[in-house]
């Protein structure tokens, strides 16, 4: 069922507008699971033997709540109720929320894990917002109907997080022909990943958790983040949006684009790369 939201009825909501309200519902989120943490979270497994703790499942509740408010009649495709079987279903333009990316590093305590929300819109993630509670960084971005698109990053020794006005202008730096800076998980890094970084010319490897290696890419620290192991669409497409305004690109391996809203798949993404700009 379509949702009755395009890309141009989004944009009249203005330019950074709605963009706002999604990382002030990413703070929200992210204030929550602060505190869960400080308490100290149980951490408990799904079906699939991936870790799930009270922070996953309370950051997850507020944001339905809240996106809820923000757009109205969107579907929203969050991780934990996917896996507990309650998913919705995609229409015309829809939400895709990973509650807690990084619970490894969450429960680690590395520091490395992030709310993510990306609004995709005609199959393509428009809208995005990346934040690290505990690192206190967020990356934002949006591609509007008109073509025009904007990516921003902020961090709390800047000043507020929640002060758009204030957020600093973020751009893809150009993929160097020699040189590159890569980009690659902390807990996730595969065989066949390892095997493409270590045959292209890398002068530079950052290892991180989350999606905070999107925005490293979307901030023109880092030229790739290729990532060959399955993930799921909640994990990619708010980093896809935020890395798409800078002016780079995520894509399968085999350069074709990436698709979204895929129910029969569970919404597995076999594979994709992120890349700065190119020539």
């Amino acid at each position: 069922m379509s949702s009755g939201l395009s890309a141009p009825s989004i944009q009249q909501t203005g330019d950074l507008v709605l963009l706002a309200a999604l990382a002030q519902a990413a703070l929200k989120a992210g204030a929550v699971i602060l505190r869960i943490r400080a308490e100290g979270a149980a951490t408990q497994y799904k079906a699939d033997y991936s870790p799930v703790t009270a922070a996953d499942l309370a950051s997850e509740e507020l944001l339905r709540a809240e996106l809820a408010a923000i757009l109205p009649g969107v579907p929203v495709i969050a991780e934990e109720a996917v896996a507990e079987g309650r998913g919705e279903s995609p229409a015309d333009a829809f939400l895709l929320v990973d509650p807690l990316d990084g619970t490894r590093e969450f429960v680690s305590a590395s520091g490395e894990f992030t709310v993510n929300i990306g609004l995709v819109v005609d199959g393509v993630p428009a809208f995005g917002i990346v934040y690290g509670p505990a690192v206190e960084r967020l990356y934002a971005g949006a591609t509007f109907a008109s073509g025009a698109a904007r990516a921003f990053r902020a961090h709390r020794e800047a000043g507020a997080l929640a002060d758009a006005p204030g957020w600093e202008p973020i751009a893809c730096r150009p993929i160097p022909a020699h040189g590159l800076v890569a980009v690659a998980s902390r807990s996730h890094l595969d065989a066949d990943t390892r095997a493409l970084l270590d045959g292209l010319d890398v002068a530079e490897r950052i290892s991180i958790g989350s999606a905070l290696k999107f925005g490293l890419v979307a901030e023109g620290r880092a030229d790739l983040y290729p990532r060959l192991g399955t993930v799921c669409e909640w994990d990619v497409a708010a980093g896809h949006a935020v890395v798409r305004a800078a002016g780079g690109s995520v894509r399968r391996p085999d350069g074709s684009p990436l698709p979204y809203g895929r129910t029969a798949e569970n919404y597995r993404v076999p594979a994709f790369i992120a890349y700065g700009a190119e020539a």
